[in-house]
């Protein structure tokens, strides 16, 4: 079967389609023969930096799309030939990928494979940083770095859905902001990029902007997934009680630390988020936060448009569009 590689880290002209044997699932394991792959921009740190790679050669991509092949002893709830989404730890660029059944997601009825692809790590995410992490509720207001990207744009929808009276974003450029504005955003900050190198950069000239559009007393709900600067700047974003939640740090800088003379003051609050830690640790409640996603977008309150679509072989193509920070929406690769 094609498999794409990471034999050193490096840009997106490391990756390389190579031919290897099929993965067989282990005890409590599922093999799917993937349709769709989702790129994420977890995808380019592990490519460029090892993020969560246990050793090389390394297969990167964490969700697909596509028909049960084969199930491991102890399997239920699955059938072979069953179309499937799933979350994985990695081998998800390639013809077949093996995953714990307990990420592997039947689909809810209307939903087609290709939309599927999109499903597995953003909707989710999106669905625990409105709701289960974030809390948001009727009246308040919301502030998403990266409003045009995959999370950004599923946040927004569902931000909307909720009652939020205001939900803004940040983006690097005046094309993520229109298309944020058209996917549930009232309000979009354009800060322009401080480097070529990541999809997210480290907006920190928005906060006199957040107060602006809020009449001076912040928003109730940051959610950062850049780190760094960016995260001192979402917390100073916030009103009076503000939440803020950081699922992620493209910045790549020193992880965040907060304490007493940051929250006492206002009475703020921090907390994390990541998905693939999730489905290491609490799979059952991974698995209940995935149906309630999935419902959203079996029910029309959600959508995650597909904005660019690659052959397997193209993955490179797709890692530099993404890594140009030019890309909106979701990015798939087209595997079978």
């Amino acid at each position: 079967m094609r498999a794409v590689q990471v034999q050193e880290y490096g840009g997106p002209e490391v990756l390389r389609t190579v031919e290897t044997e099929v993965p067989e699932p282990g005890p409590g394991q599922v093999s799917v023969d993937v349709a769709y792959t989702g790129v994420n921009f977890a995808d380019l740190k592990a490519r460029g930096e090892g993020y969560r790679v246990p050793s090389l050669p390394f297969v990167p991509g964490l969700e697909v799309s596509g028909r049960v092949r084969a199930l491991g002893e102890g399997v239920s709830g699955v059938e072979v030939g069953q179309e499937v989404a799933a979350l994985t730890a990695g081998g998800a660029y390639a013809d077949v990928v093996v995953t714990d059944a307990t990420t592997v997601f039947p689909l809810p009825s209307g939903v087609d494979l290709r939309t599927a692809a999109t499903l597995p790590t953003v909707l989710p995410t999106a669905y625990a940083l409105v709701h289960a992490v974030g809390r948001l509720q009727p009246g308040e207001t919301v502030l998403v770095q990266g409003a045009a990207g995959g999370i950004g744009t599923a946040v927004g929808q569902l931000a909307k859905a909720a009652g939020a009276s205001g939900v803004f974003g940040v983006v690097s450029g005046a094309a993520k902001a229109k298309y944020a504005l058209d996917h549930g955003y009232d309000d979009v900050f354009v800060v322009p990029s401080t480097t070529d190198s990541v999809e997210f950069v480290e907006f920190v000239e928005f906060v006199d902007e957040v107060r602006a559009a809020t009449g001076g007393r912040g928003v109730d709900l940051a959610l950062d997934p850049v780190g760094g600067e960016t995260f001192r700047a979402s917390l100073a974003s916030l009103a009076v009680f503000g939440r803020l939640v950081s699922f992620g740090n493209a910045s790549s800088a020193e992880p965040w630390q907060v304490g007493q003379p940051e929250l006492y003051p206002t009475g703020l609050s921090v907390s994390g988020f990541s998905i693939l830690t999730l489905a290491q640790t609490a799979p059952d409640a991974l698995r209940a936060l995935t149906e309630k996603a999935f419902a959203a977008v079996a029910e029309g309150v959600v959508s995650l448009p597909v904005t660019a679509e690659f052959p397997l072989e193209e993955a490179s193509e797709a890692h530099r569009l993404m890594g140009g920070r030019t890309s909106t929406g979701k990015l798939l690769l087209r595997v079978a």
